[in-house]
């Protein structure tokens, strides 16, 4: 089975060189494995570390070096779609790193007889210092996010959605490519075409790809922000392909606008009563994440940390809900202006 191997990557010099070593050291023999390497008109040394990798002989069937010159994850994932000539096709983000069976034991698992395979994604942290642990914690938590279950993986089983799968080429070419209106749903969307089209997403915990956590607080709160924020604008596009968890935040924002509202009304029993559910909950998930694992005295911030990150997702769900209709009007117009211009030329 012939694999094409995809790295769409923008700005990713600090990592990309670590992951193409990973690739290097896969097990499954490399004249089966073509590298499809799109650098999405970087600014940093992300393209020349991609040329230099191209230049060097690892016995892959074959390297091309494309380029994404819309810079949006599902233009280069598109771009990767019309050039690879495998059996199959697996995407991995640039700052991810795998072990040398991560190839091998996706083949064997559509040898098996699935149509796509894939695995557990565990996060790591950036650096072993307190506070990054207790942020690891935070990402990881259920509470605060992490529903999928390729995260918390324990058995072979079908799930909705997975990160870094191996798919048939037969899955693509039923389902189609992915939406370029959706920059950073675009998984979402392609996994919920990917099972309405009939085919089971197989993930099996022996697959297994890390990543490192966000860095700060920041750089965490403006994540937990902008996947709100897409989920919002996704609802114009591909509404179904987001469950009703990933609303939870959201509702939250709500219930604290719309009870302190009535407050201002004389009818603050609401107010008192969510409020009081939402700090137990924070602090007994807190409590449990906690207790039996290495204490460090910022684990004491988890239940402040939970309340920020939950408070960033649902406004920026409920933001981007507002934005949805205006934004969805102002990219329809801009392709249909791009089709024009393409149909003049023609």
């Amino acid at each position: 089975m012939i694999v094409s191997f995809v790295l769409v990557a923008y700005n990713e010099g600090k990592t990309l060189r670590e992951t193409l070593d990973n690739l290097i050291n896969q097990d499954y023999p490399h004249d089966k494995i073509e590298v499809l390497l799109i650098d999405s008109m970087s600014t940093d040394n992300t393209a020349d570390i991609m040329k230099e990798f191209a230049a060097e002989d690892h016995g892959f069937r074959n390297v091309m070096l494309l380029k994404n010159e819309n810079k949006q994850i599902p233009y280069g994932c598109n771009v990767a779609l019309d050039n690879y000539t495998g059996d199959a096709i697996v995407r991995v983000d640039a700052h991810v790193f795998f072990p040398k069976d991560f190839i091998s034991k996706s083949v064997n698992v559509l040898r098996e007889g699935e149509d796509i395979a894939g695995g557990q994604v565990v996060s790591v942290a950036l650096n072993d210092t307190p506070f990054q642990n207790t942020l690891l914690i935070v990402e990881n938590s259920t509470f605060c996010g992490s529903v999928a279950k390729f995260r918390h993986l324990t058995k072979r089983e079908y799930v909705s959605t997975m990160a870094f799968g191996l798919y048939r080429r037969e899955v693509f070419e039923k389902v189609g490519k992915y939406n370029v209106l959706l920059p950073r749903s675009e998984d979402n969307d392609m996994n919920y075409r990917v099972n309405k089209a009939g085919y089971k997403l197989c993930c099996d915990p022996g697959i297994v790809s890390t990543r490192h956590n966000r860095g700060s607080f920041k750089s965490l709160l403006r994540q937990k922000y902008l996947n709100g924020y897409w989920i919002g604008k996704t609802m114009g596009v591909s509404p179904k392909c987001y469950s009703l968890f990933h609303f939870v935040p959201f509702g939250f924002v709500m219930g604290i606008i719309i009870t302190t509202l009535l407050c201002f009304f004389g009818f603050p029993y609401l107010s008192w009563l969510m409020w009081l559910m939402y700090i137990l909950v924070d602090f007994a998930v807190s409590a449990r994440e906690i207790i039996g694992k290495k204490f460090n005295v910022t684990n004491l911030l988890l239940p402040i940390l939970f309340f920020i990150m939950h408070l960033g997702y649902g406004v920026g769900t409920l933001l981007g809900l507002i934005v949805m209709p205006f934004w969805l009007l102002k990219v329809k117009k801009q392709m249909h202006k791009e089709k024009e211009k393409e149909k003049a030329v023609v």
